[in-house]
């Protein structure tokens, strides 16, 4: 699959079915990750790969903060998405039943420019962990949510104060494939300005 070709069948999948993934294609997934444009070429991010047991600890965690959510459910926010309130708090607490969640971490910095410049860098990394998924046929979901526990999350996954935490992402095989949505300004006649 072409680079073209990932970028277009790339989705948010929110169900997966229970196979386990491949530790090899894990590590591929991490090279191409590992393999993001950094700023100062510093490539300062790092993964925390979570399995087993561990996956449920964390949506307990979540679980809270969804339910407070859903209790200010808003429609309007969730633009797009063929998900009632129920599924989407079922899927956010159990990562939609993935085998694998990964967490792309940062370096803290001490100046707002290393700050912006680290988390766009570990946000590259991430767009390559997704975009090379998709080619290996599995499904994954940039989520931001689980962030707002990021107290539990760090409690639980012992991650230092010194990092922070960019996203998570589930990585599985795809229950389902959900339609692409489609693009606002798919002509690019608003969203690009041509200057000569």
């Amino acid at each position: 699959m072409d680079v073209f070709e990932a970028i277009h069948q790339r989705r948010a999948i929110r169900q997966y079915r229970p196979d386990p993934v491949n530790r090899e294609d894990i590590r591929k997934i991490l090279d191409a990750a590992n393999w993001a444009p950094s700023a100062m070429n510093r490539q300062q991010w790092q993964f925390v790969v979570v399995t087993g047991k561990m996956i449920g600890e964390m949506g307990v965690c979540f679980r809270r903060i969804i339910e407070e959510y859903s209790r200010n459910w808003d429609a309007s926010r969730m633009r797009g998405s063929p998900f009632t309130r129920e599924e989407f708090v079922r899927f956010a607490a159990t990562y939609g039943g993935a085998p694998v969640v990964i967490i792309t971490l940062t370096d803290t910095a001490e100046t707002p420019d290393f700050q912006r410049a680290n988390i766009e860098s570990a946000s590259a990394a991430m767009q390559n962990l997704l975009l090379a998924a998709t080619a290996l046929g599995l499904g994954t979901c940039w989520m931001t949510g689980p962030l707002k526990d990021e107290k539990a999350l760090r409690r639980i996954l012992q991650i230092p104060e010194d990092k922070e935490i960019v996203a998570v992402t589930p990585l599985g095989y795809p229950a389902s494939i959900p339609e692409a949505p489609l693009r606002l300004d798919p002509l690019l006649e608003q969203k690009v300005r041509w200057v000569e």
